[in-house]
């Protein structure tokens, strides 16, 4: 972590500290015009595209319906659903490196963070390549290992990421950026979710002879029998954008460490002590920090119901199906714009309280069905709900985010946002076997799967009824 590489900025001057969280002055160039901000941008945009891409294809993989067309199964009878399996193979990394990684985002400058986190993206996607390419050898277990990988290059990529904005930007810029980089990573979900289910469609399916049977859901999600060795040609896609990210991630301009003297302690593998007694002394941050691990749970389970939505009880195609996921991811990049421009004059805490109340009552209306199991609202109505959804969230976490990241010292906010994406991926973690839960009561009731939308709206109700950001 101790080599130079160049800037690719240097022309671009070098700001002084002038308040104590580490914020750029008002010398700073504007944000538009900031050769670092669009870095940084369109670096978090490719790899947000790449984590979306090869993870959807993941989860595809794991629904009953491909786990059905890989066997070639000839019934009915639904199958395994190892979705929640999946999301814990990803999210476990967050919980065991993110305290280092927010350690190593203060140790040293977070710009090289970024950059080497990137090279190491490319090895990960290479080995991407190769976990497809011997699917018949190595089975899931081997494109699982580079989930986890991916997982683990995201926990150290996510404290560089967001604790390098307040010394880049100046506080005024911070909402703005802040908005216009959820904008875009959510719109970096929509593209990579949606490729991702192209890419699925085409290439993992292969013809079914006329003469073969398929089962009702086989051929609604257009999956005969199934060749997952060929999804490498995915991961060779996932590849050449690891590569160009590297490159744009060098555009980000130089910036001094927050703790150079800083020594690696056990508790920088957890909760550091520094950071307990800040979340102690300040309250409203810690409340902040649960209510966002909360949330992340909440999400950690909808993507796998989405996915199941569309396969099995909608029984669409994989792209239709990914257009449902992309739809939520939609509505994050609109209700970014609304929360930084159309609810500009609004409280943080009246956005807040505005998103979790719209948040349950859309997983509410996603909740229903009729008698014989079909939604109430079908595909266009799922949809129209799910855009929503998605515009109630970002209206939450925008300010949210703002908090979490403003709030800390300057000395903290590298291992604080560390913390904060630990927390967060403790909740994701805890979504996988809660899905898998959950997915067994709905098919021990003889629920479909929209009714865990309705779950989700009960875990979210206590907090959309009590909680107030900053109190």
């Amino acid at each position: 972590m101790t080599a130079s590489l160049p800037t690719g900025d240097a022309s671009a001057p070098r700001f002084t500290e002038a308040t104590e969280s580490s914020t750029a002055t008002v010398a700073a160039p504007r944000l538009l015009a900031n050769r670092s901000f669009w870095g940084l941008l369109v670096t978090q945009f490719l790899g947000a595209f790449n984590d979306n891409l090869f993870k959807q294809i993941i989860l595809l993989l794991a629904t009953p319906v491909a786990i059905a067309a890989m066997q070639k199964a000839v019934s009915d009878k639904p199958g395994l659903d190892v979705q929640g399996w999946a999301n814990m193979v990803f999210s476990l990394p967050f919980v065991i490196f993110s305290g280092f990684a927010g350690y190593l985002s203060d140790r040293y400058p977070k710009r090289r963070v970024i950059v080497w986190a990137k090279v190491a993206e490319i090895v990960i996607m290479g080995l991407g390549m190769l976990a497809f390419m011997f699917y018949d050898w190595w089975g899931m277990a081997g494109t699982w290992c580079v989930l986890a990988l991916m997982g683990t290059h995201s926990a150290f990529f996510g404290p560089g990421k967001y604790g390098i904005l307040p010394e880049l930007f100046t506080k005024k810029d911070l909402p703005k950026a802040n908005g216009l980089i959820l904008m875009t990573t959510f719109l970096a979900i929509i593209f990579g979710t949606v490729v991702a289910g192209i890419l699925f469609e085409r290439i993992f399916h292969t013809s079914t002879p006329k003469s073969v049977p398929l089962p009702a859901q086989l051929e609604a999600a257009g999956l005969g029998s199934a060749q997952p060795s060929r999804l490498w040609l995915a991961s060779a896609i996932c590849l050449a954008i690891a590569v160009v990210g590297t490159w744009t991630s060098t555009w980000i301009r130089r910036t001094p460490a927050a703790q150079p003297e800083a020594r690696l302690s056990w508790e920088d593998w957890g909760l550091a002590a520094s950071v307990r007694e800040l979340l102690w002394r300040d309250r409203p941050l810690l409340k902040a920090l649960l209510v966002s691990c909360i949330f992340w749970m909440v999400s950690g389970i909808v993507l796998p119901t989405v996915n199941r939505l569309g396969l099995s009880q909608l029984q669409v195609a994989s792209t239709s199906t990914s257009l449902l996921t992309a739809a939520t991811a939609l509505g994050i990049m609109a209700g970014s714009v609304l929360a930084a421009v159309v609810f500009k004059g609004w409280s943080p805490t009246h956005q807040v309280s505005l998103g979790l109340g719209g948040m349950v009552l859309a997983l509410v209306l996603l909740g229903g069905w009729l008698k014989d199991g079909q939604h109430w609202l079908g595909y266009f109505g799922c949809f129209l709900l799910l855009l929503l959804l998605g515009g109630f969230a970002a209206i939450y976490a925008v300010p949210l985010q703002v908090f979490l990241q403003d709030q800390p010292p300057a000395a903290l906010k590298g291992r604080m946002i560390g913390t904060m994406n630990q927390a967060n991926f403790v909740g994701i973690l805890f979504s996988g076997p809660l899905y898998q839960a959950m997915e067994a009561l709905a098919s021990l009731m003889g629920w479909p799967i929209s009714s865990l939308f309705w779950m989700l709206a009960f875990f979210l109700l206590p907090l959309a009824v009590r909680y107030r950001l900053g109190k």
